[in-house]
């Protein structure tokens, strides 16, 4: 008996999850970026943004599209208090210093991979979206098997 990890996806039972790409760490005006000099952005954080031009966000895409085509759902998940104040973060993003107000430019997806109107985005206020989402109640609810 072979064992392996590589498994077949079963579409209805799959679902694929995007976390945090979003304006607040995936756009060079993010909030993430906003005290940086541009000669220090470009230092810092040009590699970065070179890859996920070239190459990231473009397999992501496709990745979406072809979920999309197999009724996979597609679901994100942000950075994003529940609160402007961000009074609800967790301890560690109050430690780091994160805070993506409710309803913000920063907590939206990157435009290039935007949910359509139907696809479910969650925002979170910790660094995991477990703890600080209703996910698991929905994939069960999805009846999702598979997270990809």
């Amino acid at each position: 008996m072979t064992l392996s990890r590589n498994k077949p996806l079963v579409p209805a039972e799959s679902a694929l999850l995007f976390i945090d790409v979003q304006n607040f760490a995936a756009h060079p005006q993010g909030a993430e970026f906003k005290d940086l000099e541009v000669d220090e952005f470009k230092e810092k954080y040009g590699w970065f943004f070179e890859q996920l031009g070239d190459s990231v966000i473009p397999n992501m895409q496709r990745l979406q599209s072809a979920c999309r085509d197999a009724n996979i759902e597609v679901m994100y998940t942000t950075i994003e208090s529940l609160t402007e104040d961000g009074r609800d973060r967790s301890l560690d993003y109050k430690i780091t210093g994160f805070n993506v107000p409710k309803g913000s430019w920063d907590g939206k997806v990157i435009d290039q991979i935007a949910p359509q109107r139907d696809e479910i985005v969650l925002p979170k206020s910790s660094s995991s979206v477990f703890i600080s989402t209703n996910i698991d109640y929905l994939l069960r609810n999805l009846g999702v098997r598979q997270l990809v």
